[in-house]
């Protein structure tokens, strides 16, 4: 039986979906609220946006189930750093809200074999 050319897409969505789940749950049990999941314009896309306190922070989740692609914070380069500085400029300004201070946080999932996710919180990337 063949393969379909989508499932690889269909399998790094759902792994994605799911490390991304994980950190938004992580942050809301840490008392962060939580104010978009998976925001997109026509220059990208944000995966979370949240309140820790009165700052705002742009959080940037990578997902892995392996170390084939080694640790998974190591894709967010400074390329990636430059289109999410982009991105939460554009997000705010549509919003009507000011905050104080913005950050940049990465959170790394790698899930295991047992399909348990394991999270690695870096604040204060960028």
């Amino acid at each position: 039986m063949a393969t379909s050319r989508r499932e690889p897409d269909r399998r790094r969505q759902i792994i994605g979906r799911r490390g991304e789940d994980a950190a938004a749950d992580h942050l809301e049990k840490s008392g962060w609220q939580v104010l978009e999941r998976n925001w997109r314009c026509r220059y990208g896309e944000l995966d979370l946006i949240a309140l820790d306190g009165d700052v705002l922070v742009a959080v940037e989740v990578k997902t892995r189930t392996g170390t084939t692609f080694g640790d998974p914070a190591a894709a967010v380069t400074a390329d990636k750093y430059r289109r999410l500085r982009r991105l939460i400029q554009l997000w705010l300004a549509q919003q009507q809200r000011r905050w104080p201070a913005v950050r940049f946080d990465v959170i790394a999932v790698s899930i295991d074999s047992t399909g348990r996710a394991h999270l690695r919180h870096l604040r204060g990337v960028f």
